[in-house]
């Protein structure tokens, strides 16, 4: 069963998940593949971040998917269309994340 959100994307539901768009879902099957090539490590859909400020909770992000390189570096991905890569909601959070977790999120278009 496919479902438009508000930016016309259609939900896609594989492997027991439900993914947003048909993008974010190619996208997990690309990394899916790549896990099993051996290119990364750790995959993990929809790894949820508490962004706290001085013990306070602000928010929390949840990204498209997160993985190691083969460097062990920890990749966090976010499939983006350049409509929802402008909305001011998702740009504060993306700086949040980097100041708060050390982590710059990589936007995948």
């Amino acid at each position: 069963m496919y479902k438009r959100n508000k930016y016309n994307a259609i939900k896609v539901k594989d492997d027991g998940m439900t993914f947003d768009s048909k993008r974010e879902h190619a996208r997990y099957l690309h990394n899916k593949q790549r896990l099993k090539d051996g290119e990364i490590s750790d995959l993990e859909i929809h790894p949820v971040y508490q962004i706290l400020v001085n013990d306070q909770k602000i928010c929390r992000y949840t990204a498209d998917s997160q993985y190691k390189n083969k460097e062990g570096t920890l990749i966090v991905e976010d499939v983006k269309s350049p409509i929802t890569a402008k909305q001011a909601r998702y740009r504060l959070v993306k700086k949040l994340m980097k100041a708060v977790h050390g982590i710059t999120i990589l936007e995948v278009y």
